[in-house]
């Protein structure tokens, strides 16, 4: 596929937008109440609210000391056990990570086994034409990677990725890390561009990405302005190709690609990549 200037036409796009709004599915009767929408938004409320509330490091020490009693040990010696063990770091990030998995993906996969009935294929797990949109993934994360490299020669872009402050200690804790970043990534595309935008496409229609955007955009307001702004577009556009594709890998790609440059870019302006592969 091949991106044109006149492929960038605002009313091209109205036309797409039309255009996936009709091959919707959207009920032909709108005053029939459709609970599909109640279930799709209150199970995106519930789950960004556990997760905003338990990914930290503070809900996993209040763990550790709430499990302390089943290994005959006092709260503080288990929390003090972890902080002090060489991976101790780590096991912060894996627990930050498990509630990614929890609440994007498998409190949204039993809603639609048990609840909507629906196939899990259908909600952009398979590769659907993306081969014929790969074009659009790539304009849009080139300008974003070329700002990373730019970016990267910042002290303070250095000093805050990767999120992992011992990721260049060995390659085994990059690649731990990584692993546990990245599928953060898949996750949050499974759970943005596919549950939430293909469970909620038959009673919303195009309109579900224009909701989606909402809360995409709010998961941002930790980080500067400057990238929240950009999650708006961002959101919009992998929207409308995961609707219009069927498919939400390509966003899973550009989302891997940036967050990966990101780390590797201030890996190699800071501390510089790992020199061993084990740390011991």
């Amino acid at each position: 596929m091949t991106v044109s200037i006149r492929r960038l036409d605002p009313r091209r796009f109205i036309t797409l937008l039309s255009q996936l709004h009709a091959e919707s599915g959207v009920a032909k009767n709108p005053r029939r109440f459709d609970p599909r929408a109640g279930v799709v938004l209150l199970t995106v409320a519930v789950c960004l609210l556990m997760l905003h509330y338990l990914k930290y490091r503070s809900s996993f020490h209040a763990t550790l000391e709430w499990i302390a009693p089943w290994f005959d040990l006092s709260p503080r010696e288990l929390v003090t056990m972890v902080r002090r063990h060489p991976y101790g770091d780590l096991f912060s990030q894996a627990w930050w990570g498990s509630w990614h998995v929890i609440t994007y993906v498998l409190i949204p996969v039993l809603v639609l086994k048990l609840v909507l009935k629906d196939r899990l294929r259908d909600m952009g797990l398979g590769l659907g034409s993306l081969s014929r949109h790969w074009g659009w993934y790539v304009l849009l994360a080139s300008p974003i990677l070329v700002f990373v490299v730019l970016a990267s020669y910042r002290p303070d872009f250095v000093n805050y990725y990767p999120f992992y402050r011992q990721a260049h200690l060995s390659w085994m804790d990059l690649l731990l890390w990584e692993a546990i970043y990245l599928l953060q990534f898949v996750c949050l595309e499974f759970f943005f561009r596919g549950f939430f935008i293909h469970a909620l496409r038959p009673a919303m229609g195009v309109n579900a990405v224009f909701v989606m955007c909402v809360p995409y955009l709010m998961i941002h307001f930790p980080k500067p302005w400057l990238e929240a702004t950009g999650a708006i577009l961002f959101g919009l556009f992998l929207g409308v190709l995961s609707m219009r594709s069927r498919s939400i890998w390509g966003g899973v790609g550009v989302h891997l690609a940036i967050a990966a440059g990101m780390d590797i870019a201030a890996l190699i302006q800071g501390p510089g990549l790992p020199k061993t592969l084990l740390r011991f």
